[in-house]
């Protein structure tokens, strides 16, 4: 699977960039309607599942691929969910947005623990993963604060988060596709 993710590493770089265009979309109009939220909202949540399920077709059979799916699809439904029902209360926009941090948080942590083994720098992923739990768990907790307390979360959260998936790709490209093999901060495969 590492030697999949490297050779894909625009797909992560492409996932970042999506999450942080979100991010500052958010805090360059913070006062912007729920309206512009819930469609920000859905359009990155629709580009993180179809990076997702990219990516998951072309690993497919890989082990654990699987996980790619659901976060994948995750995305896509909480998207969709939105544009159907754009005049949605702020609630259940946080409860969609709480669902789906959660899910995608959870497939990422696996995913990262998994990948230990193979390469350094799988915290990288984990703390995406645990960076969306969080944001998750928050918006669970405090699902009534004002619409712009949940825009900058939200913003701050994608910031991150897109940070972190575009410094994970830019590692994995620098593997160029080395399989099985785990690869020290310098990038030389241990062993040789």
């Amino acid at each position: 699977m590492l030697g999949a993710l490297a050779r894909r590493w625009w797909l992560l770089a492409g996932r970042g960039i999506a999450a942080i265009a979100f991010g500052v979309m958010t805090f360059i109009r913070p006062g912007s309607s729920l309206i512009v939220l819930v469609l920000l909202f859905g359009a990155y949540a629709l580009v993180d599942g179809a990076f997702n399920l990219g990516f998951a077709f072309r690993v497919a059979g890989a082990p654990r691929w699987g996980l790619l799916v659901v976060g994948g699809v995750a995305s896509i439904v909480a998207g969709i969910l939105t544009f159907i029902w754009p005049a949605m209360t702020a609630l259940v926009l946080v409860t969609i947005i709480a669902v789906w941090a959660v899910v995608i948080g959870i497939t990422t942590i696996v995913t990262g623990v998994r990948l230990r083994q193979q390469m350094r720098g799988e915290w990288l992923m984990v703390g995406s993963g645990i960076l969306s739990v969080a944001l998750g768990v928050l918006l669970f907790l405090y699902p009534g604060p004002g619409a712009l307390a949940m825009v900058i979360w939200i913003g701050a959260y994608a910031i991150v988060f897109g940070a972190l998936n575009l410094f994970l790709a830019f590692r994995l490209r620098a593997l160029g596709g080395i399989p099985d093999k785990r690869i020290p901060t310098g990038g030389v495969p241990v062993g040789t």
